[in-house]
């Protein structure tokens, strides 16, 4: 009676893992594309003072694909720099090739150029780049048009 049940247990056991669903994996992220507009923060901590100082701009980025362009414009004057470039996505990084910057020139303001990690909900464009641990640099961006 013991082997009865245990092979119809065995049975029962092996037709419902056939039954359950496997998870899907998740799909990929969208490249960001369009016109994003919002906050720019940099933040800066001395090596003698907590916590850090912060100042921030609002930029619009504009993002062309299947091309990979962009151009910064909105509040340039002092803190971020306008400039334009190419940039690629491979997730979680967004790489961005600024053709305005200089590396021989004197640095005044931040330009859009080097890798951040993103992330992109298909509204939201969030990307942070940080320079050891004195220096990070934040865009909370949200699309306002393609």
């Amino acid at each position: 009676m013991k082997l009865k049940l245990l092979s119809l247990f065995s049975l029962v056991t092996i037709l419902a893992t056939g039954c359950l669903k496997t998870p899907k994996a998740a799909a990929p992220a969208p490249a960001p594309s369009g016109i994003f507009t919002g906050e720019f923060k940099l933040l800066h901590r001395h090596t003698d003072k907590v916590p850090f100082d912060s100042t921030k701009a609002t930029i619009t980025v504009n993002l062309q694909t299947p091309a990979f362009n962009y151009t910064v414009t909105g509040d340039t004057l002092t803190l971020h720099a306008g400039s334009y470039g190419t940039f690629g996505v491979s997730g979680p990084y967004i790489l961005f090739n600024d053709k305005t910057y200089s590396a021989t020139a004197a640095v005044t303001k931040t330009h859009l150029s080097g890798y951040y990690l993103y992330n992109y909900d298909g509204t939201n464009l969030i990307m942070y780049a940080s320079s050891s641990d004195t220096l990070v640099l934040g865009y909370n961006l949200k699309k306002t048009s393609n």
